[in-house]
């Protein structure tokens, strides 16, 4: 490979969450750190490059976007997903969550129902709960190691909600829609009138065999009837930065989101983000390709070592990303005993299942964005607490 993918970076004293941030969400030191959502892979050289330029200029004063970020994404938008945004259609964010609250407060009341697809990403709740709407769920169903979706409850279930959360492709399952399933959500949430909301943050990320679609694709209905959420964070290792953005083909969705913005000033990015992101997208698209063979390498690793050494351990396959939900209902625990097993007997951060809602009871999200040696180590870690419990 031309990128090192097996450098270790330390990155301790960072200020970074994932290992400067553990102490607040676990109760014991010296743990790995296998589960806030970045990679422990520098950035693609132009990103930094970028950013090195913007720094030595010197001069930080207000500024506007960079005139190639707009391009950039729709120019890679089109190459990637084979969608072609319109002028106009984009629109900056600074973070996908926080994107949904605004959501929340520009287009539903206090009450209203926003249905989501659990176990899915938990802040999907928790910001719904924040803001007293009602969350509705439609429990996704695990079959021959995938999830699958219960069309008949997703029916019942929108056709109370005024918004749907879509997770695509999914987080923790890593599972990649496909278009049919997608256009029959698409169907369901335009006869009952219901929004939707496509987070598609790992959308740069289906793994070998798989090919991800935007859901405004799927038909006008999904098109007229939705916002998409993106970013290059996960992509490119780069959630630091703060960097979003919406596509609303809707002129009148678009509008109404884009005065909500607007009025409050969160429609602008700061000055290092465009540039970088601008970068990213015109100069990082073998970089890409060379760390999505690195992390299926790292899949595969991982799978072959749970077969090998730890069978009551099992792992649902990701479809697309660096995540994978790692199956420990075999150990016969609770999911607090589950989290002590990891965390004080194995020495590694993960993220207990349970947080994701019904169906995540049993599981642990584990992140596989890191070099071979790391995940080595922590698979080390967990055999020998396994090997314990003999």
């Amino acid at each position: 490979m031309k990128y090192n993918f097996d450098e270790y970076i330390d990155r301790r004293g960072t200020d970074c969450i994932k290992y400067d941030g553990m102490a607040p969400f676990y109760d014991v030191s010296d743990l790995l750190p296998m589960w806030i959502a970045d990679m422990d892979f520098k950035s693609p050289p132009c990103v930094i490059d970028a950013l090195r330029r913007r720094i030595e200029h010197g001069v930080y004063g207000y500024s506007l976007p960079s005139p190639q970020w707009e391009t950039a994404i729709t120019d890679w938008l089109k190459r990637r997903h084979g969608w072609y945004v319109q002028p106009g259609e984009l629109g900056f964010v600074g973070g996908i969550v926080p994107a949904l609250a605004f959501v929340l407060e520009a287009f539903t009341n206090e009450g209203d129902a926003i249905l989501m697809q659990p176990p899915v990403y938990h802040p999907y709740s928790f910001v719904t709960r924040d803001l007293k709407r009602t969350p509705v769920y439609n429990p996704l169903k695990l079959v021959d190691g995938q999830y699958e979706i219960d069309f008949e409850d997703f029916e019942r279930k929108a056709s109370r909600s005024k918004v749907f959360f879509l997770c695509n492709p999914h987080n923790p399952g890593g599972r990649v829609w496909t278009f049919d399933e997608l256009h029959r959500m698409a169907e369901i949430c335009a006869r009952y009138n219901v929004l939707v909301i496509s987070d598609e943050i790992h959308c740069d990320m289906p793994l070998k065999g798989y090919h991800h679609t935007p859901f405004a694709l799927v038909g006008p209905e999904a098109a007229q009837n939705s916002i998409t959420f993106m970013a290059a964070s996960k992509t490119f290792n780069v959630a630091g930065l703060k960097s979003s953005y919406h596509i609303i083909p809707n002129d009148d969705i678009r509008e109404r989101f884009a005065r909500f913005l607007r009025y409050r000033e969160l429609d602008t990015a700061h000055l290092f983000a465009t540039e970088a992101i601008a970068e990213a997208y015109n100069h990082g698209e073998e970089w890409l390709e060379q760390m999505l063979e690195y992390v299926e390498g790292n899949v595969d690793y991982m799978q072959e070592y749970i077969r090998t050494h730890m069978p009551r351990l099992d792992m649902i396959r990701p479809q697309a990303s660096y995540l994978v939900f790692l199956d420990a209902r075999g150990l016969d625990m609770t999911d607090d005993e589950i989290m002590h097993f990891f965390t004080h007997d194995a020495r590694v951060a993960v993220t207990s299942g349970a947080v994701y809602g019904e169906g995540g009871s049993g599981f642990v999200r584990f992140n596989l964005g890191c070099p071979r040696h790391t995940l080595h180590l922590a698979l080390e870690r967990i055999k020998q607490a396994y090997d314990n419990l003999q």
